[in-house]
């Protein structure tokens, strides 16, 4: 059955005992009463009830509705089949409109009371049937209202899908509960699928799909989604605020118009909808109409149970009475918005920390912005306040956090003054290089894009760090630009300006102060004081100036002068403190510190001073023992009490170490003089306390190191205690003269410093005694030790006769026993210096000597020098002239080899004709070819000799050409290997055969003469070769007639003539290589030069004729010897 049938048509009411009904028109019902009463009277079954009810509940009568329903649950008929399912029908739907009453009802204890009925209800229905589907939907979005029991509402939206996957009512529940767990994604699904079931499901389908897009970021698609909901429905208010919500935020005036109208419409259908009203209220908000905004949002506030929604409605509340100047109001409903929800809304914090800082809480301002900036990592404001909070704090981990936080801050927006000018200010303290970029950030901002003025505030800033760092010019120069800009806007405002020109005028003659400009500086303070006669800081100045001058009378009266204005200022009796300290009143001191204490008992500054002045007595003189311990302890104590007030007090934690020092805990004070370095090394006091422990541990090198390295980073100038303390450590390390040139140096500085004097004596005492006792001394170093102890007895004497030696007692020293001492030394002088004298005679005349020995070293050395020279000069003019002769020689042997060629050249023709024939032969009668070649090789021979040789020159000829063979082997096994003369035949023969070959192509590039020399000269050791084969040939010719004695003859003679020419060649070969390869350098590049291609064409032409030749008088030579090995073998066998 539809809405249809509930809304027309009729319904039939059966009549009791009878077949007649009653028919009613649903859309003209008569009475509830009326129509309750035929109802019973006439005991209808229970389905016309619900029918009827329903009718009245379409009709907006919904007394009538619950009236009929509570009454069908007692009167109504059930005797009939099925009637399980309409009581079960009848108990959900009653069920469900208490659900929906209490859903809308504002008063805590009729919603309580609606929510009651209804679970009485559904507790009566799960009797009936518990599974049912209908039953479980109407159980589940009951569970809806209460967010506690969403899992269970989930766990029967999934039970009824489970039966039925496409229930459209199962599947907008489930979106309802992913929505609520902000899974948006999971919701605009399920919303997707149960549009996908019905395509005509009502409009709030639409209305959730629009939600989803919206919170997913789709505005566009979320959009159309509110349209077509409207479409649908047209009284959708959810769609209407969705809709005015996103033309709102397009912020422009037609957007704006738009989204007012469709609020405005949306309010005329629901009035009581806490969300329009709130809309509403923050559009009047913008509008300054803050009236009407405290109107709408209480209204809201009162309309609505939701927390969210009333956050919100304070939050409205709240910040139209901040603007208003109503802040106590204000605060009221910051602190309620966030009670309301304190998790997600994180505007109410914002306003609640201002009304905190208004209020002076710093600390809870802090949280509510810590808040903010959890919630936004980068919100900009929420940063920048929190940076001022923290500057402000004492804390040294809040003031890192505020320079973290203003660093970001300017990275954001670079272009914030503000966050300069603040960041500048919190980085004066500890960065001042840091805080002068800022202010230089700052100040060019304001000139190139703020356009205006620079104050004269941020010029004295700036003006004061310079003189902090020690740039005075850049420091002036901004104090007087500060100053100008003042003069120029008293006319404006002379009291606020009038004190910023006397700031700036005291940091002037500061400024004066600091370059020892004394009189200017004086001027300028007085000039001050003449108009503000109590400028407490002027007059200590003054009294500091006559400290410093030593006008220590002066500067007390001055000190007493700031004292008659107030008593209570700390630095007066500070500096009354300090002047009594330096004359060591130690007494008055201590009263002007404790007088701090008395208004100021954590003043760290007078505990310190006091501290130090119970440390200071115990390097005094005492009878008493315990005394000693009493004031150790008390001066722990004091440093102890400023260490529980800041922690982080250095000077402190120094005075703590000296007295562990004092104590003898040399150890556990070093470390805690390390400590006090590491957090800041620009202490110089901790520097000499650190040295001083290495001097007692006699760790003296490092001890020299340690106080070297503060004199230079620390004292520009000479400072004569630092000094006095080097001259302990370099004495105690025996290091005398160090010592001596250190306390030179310091009295300079303080020539009338009765213990430099002191001191100084007992160093050049000490020095002349060393040298006394050294037997080696020499006379100069004895002369000076005279000197010294003189000087020292002098200095000694000087102090007993004005009354200052007894000021040096306590040192356990006698200025009168060390007089005498220096007596004693001085009478033995005499002896020491006749030991002197004498051994200064002796190392003179011992080196003496020394030069002449060397002297007569260094003349034999010439000498020697000299004649290496000459024998070696007489070798090469020997070479030179062995060189000329072998030159000499040779010219004759290249005539003879030249005659030789042309020879050659006429038997070519005669040897290819005998070869020719001798190659018939052999092939004839293979048999006799040895025979028929030695033939051939003996015509050969005849046809080149001439007929006027005879055979006896031919047999000299041969044993020549054998001799220069063996020559030429030995030559060049010489110049492989100058130590390796046993070298194999055949690695000579292969040196020399490379060595023509490197020859050959060096005379191809040769002029023409150049050329027909060096092939003479290659010619000739070729015919060498060539006349040794051919008497080789005649040598087995003639062994073939003659007899066995006479060959053994020849051989002898031949052996004999081979040694004596062999060593006649070994002299001369060995001048010719080095002559020929000093030649072919400088040859070389005259035959480049003079190259000609017919000589080179010819020259080639010959070399390979006469390789011709020597191959086959290789050939025939080896033959040869075969025949005569054979020959000689056979006579020896006979």
């Amino acid at each position: 059955m539809n809405d249809a049938e509930y809304t027309s048509g009729s319904i039939e009411i059966p009549l009791k005992d009878s077949d007649e009904v009653i028919e009613l028109g649903l859309d003209q019902l008569p009475d509830g009463d009326e129509v309750l009463a035929i109802l019973i009277q006439e005991n209808c079954p229970l389905h016309v009830w619900i029918r009827l009810a329903i009718g009245y509940y379409k009709q907006a009568k919904l007394a009538d509705f619950v009236r009929i329903l509570e009454a069908s649950r007692t009167s109504a008929n059930t005797n009939y089949r099925g009637y399980e399912k309409d009581l079960l029908k009848a108990l959900d739907t009653l069920a469900a409109h208490y659900v929906q009453m209490a859903n809308k009802e504002k008063n805590k204890e009729l919603k309580k009371d609606y929510c009651s009925k209804a679970t009485v209800l559904y507790t009566s229905a799960d009797k009936i049937s518990m599974y049912d589907s209908d039953h479980l939907l109407s159980r589940a979005y009951f569970c809806l209202l209460d967010s506690d029991k969403l899992d269970q509402a989930d766990a029967q939206f999934n039970f009824v899908l489970s039966t039925n996957a496409y229930n459209v009512a199962a599947l907008v529940g489930k979106a309802s509960i992913a929505f609520n767990k902000k899974d948006y994604k999971t919701s605009l699904n399920y919303y997707k699928k149960a549009l996908k079931t019905n395509a005509n499901a009502p409009a709030g389908v639409r209305l959730g799909m629009g939600l989803c897009f919206y919170k997913l970021g789709k505005v566009p698609k979320a959009k159309l989604a509110f349209e077509r909901a409207l479409e649908l429905d047209g009284q959708c208010v959810g769609a209407l605020i969705g809709l005015s919500i996103i033309e709102l935020n397009n912020k422009t005036s037609e957007s704006t118009k738009l989204g007012v109208d469709l609020l405005s419409k949306a309010y005329k259908l629901d009035s009581k909808n806490p969300v329009i009203l709130n809309h509403l209220a923050n559009h009047f908000f913008y509008k300054k109409e803050y009236q009407k905004v405290q109107q709408l949002a209480m209204h809201a506030f009162h309309n609505t149970e939701n927390e969210l929604i009333r956050a919100e409605t304070c939050y409205q509340l709240a910040r139209s009475y901040h603007i208003q100047g109503d802040y106590d109001q204000a605060f009221q409903y910051y602190y309620q918005a966030t009670q309301f929800n304190s998790s997600s809304f994180i505007l109410p914090f914002f306003g609640l920390g201002q009304m905190y800082l208004h209020r002076n809480d710093s600390e809870n301002a802090a949280l509510c912005f810590e808040k903010v900036l959890k919630s936004s990592p980068n919100n900009y404001e929420a940063m920048k306040i929190l940076g001022s909070i923290y500057s402000n704090s004492k804390e040294a981990e809040k003031k890192e956090m505020a320079k973290a936080n203003f660093k970001k801050v300017t990275e954001l927006c670079p272009d914030d003054v503000e966050a300069w000018i603040e960041y500048a200010q919190l980085l004066e303290s500890h960065d001042i290089q840091g805080a002068l970029n800022a202010y230089g950030i700052a100040i060019k901002i304001l000139k190139e894009n703020v356009q205006e003025g620079i104050p004269p505030e941020i010029l004295n800033n700036v003006g004061s760090l310079y003189f902090r760092t020690g740039n005075f010019d850049e420091s002036k120069r901004h104090f007087e630009n500060a100053l100008r800009l003042v003069n120029n806007e008293l006319m404006h405002d002379k009291v606020y300006y009038g004190a910023i020109q006397t700031t700036i005028e005291y940091n002037i003659a500061r400024l004066h102060e600091a370059k020892h400009e004394y009189d200017m500086a004086e001027k300028s303070y007085r000039q001050i004081l003449s108009r503000h006669p109590q400028y407490i800081d002027c007059i200590l100045r003054i009294g500091c100036m006559c400290r410093d001058r030593g006008q220590i009378h002066e500067a007390s009266e001055w000190f007493k002068e700031a004292l008659r204005f107030t008593q209570t200022q700390p630095n007066s009796w500070s500096l009354l403190g300090n002047l009594h300290m330096d004359k060591e009143q130690l007494g008055p001191a201590q009263n002007q510190f404790e007088r701090i204490l008395k208004f100021n008992e954590q003043d760290t500054y007078a505990l310190c001073a006091l501290g130090n002045i119970w440390l200071h007595t115990l390097y005094q003189p005492s009878k008493e023992k315990d005394k000693g311990k009493r004031h150790e302890q008390r001066s722990l104590q004091m440093y102890k009490s400023v260490l529980k007030i800041d922690p982080r007090n250095i000077w402190a934690a120094n005075g703590v170490g000296c007295v562990l020092a004092h104590k003898g805990l040399l150890n556990e004070a070093r470390d805690i003089f390390a400590q006090v370095r590491e957090a800041t090394a620009d202490f110089s006091d901790v520097w000499l306390n650190i040295a001083h422990i290495l001097v007692e541990q006699k760790q003296y090198i490092r001890a020299i190191q340690m106080y070297e390295n503060c004199a230079k980073k620390f004292y520009k100038h000479t400072n004569t205690q630092l000094l006095l303390y080097l001259v302990r450590a370099l004495f105690r390390a025996n290091r005398l003269l160090e010592c001596k040139t250190m306390l030179l140096k310091a009295r300079h500085v303080a020539p009338d410093d009765t213990l430099l004097m002191f001191n100084m004596a007992l160093v050049q005492q000490k020095l002349a005694r060393q040298v006394m006792s050294d037997n080696k001394s020499n006379l100069k170093a004895v002369q000076s030790a005279m000197y010294d102890l003189k000087s020292a007895w002098k200095t000694f004497s000087y102090l007993i006769m004005s009354g200052e030696s007894d000021r040096f007692r306590e040192f356990k020293v006698d200025a009168k026993m060390e007089a005498k001492f220096c007596e004693d030394l001085l009478s033995q002088g005499k002896y020491h210096l006749t030991r002197a004298e004498r051994i200064d005679q002796e190392e003179k005349e011992m080196k003496r000597k020394q030069e002449q020995e060397i002297q007569q070293l260094k003349l034999k050395q010439m000498q020697e020098e000299m004649q290496r020279e000459k024998e070696l000069e007489e070798k090469r003019l020997a070479l030179e002239q062995k060189r000329a002769e072998f030159i000499k020689s040779t010219q004759s042997l290249m005539i003879v080899e030249a005659e030789k060629k042309s020879a050659k050249k006429r038997s070519k023709k005669e040897t290819g004709e005998v070869v020719s024939s001798a190659s018939e032969s052999d092939t004839a009668e293979p048999k006799s070819s040895k025979a028929k070649k030695s033939k051939s090789k003996k015509r050969r021979t005849a046809d080149n000799i001439s007929d006027n040789d005879q055979a006896s020159q031919d047999s000299q000829e041969a044993r020549m050409s054998k001799s220069k063979k063996k020559s030429k082997s030995r030559i060049k096994n010489s110049i492989l290997s100058d130590d390796d003369d046993t070298q194999e035949d055949s690695d000579t023969e292969k040196s020399k055969s490379k060595k023509k070959k490197k020859k050959t192509s060096k005379s191809k590039s040769s002029s023409k003469h150049e050329s027909s020399k060096k092939a003479g000269d290659y010619k000739s050791r070729e015919y060498i070769s060539s006349s040794d084969d051919e008497g080789q040939e005649a040598k087995n010719a003639a062994t073939g007639d003659e007899s066995q004695d006479t060959n053994h003859d020849t051989q002898d003679n031949l052996s004999d003539l081979e040694e004596q020419n062999a060593d006649e060649t070994m002299q001369n070969a060995e001048e010719i290589e080095q002559d020929v390869e000093e030649e072919e350098g400088s040859v070389a590049e005259e035959e480049q030069e003079e190259e000609n291609e017919e000589g080179d064409n010819q020259v080639e032409e010959q070399e390979e004729e006469e390789d011709e030749v020597d191959e086959e008088a290789e050939q025939e030579e080896g033959n040869e010897s075969m025949v005569q090995g054979e020959q000689q073998s056979e006579e020896d066998n006979e």
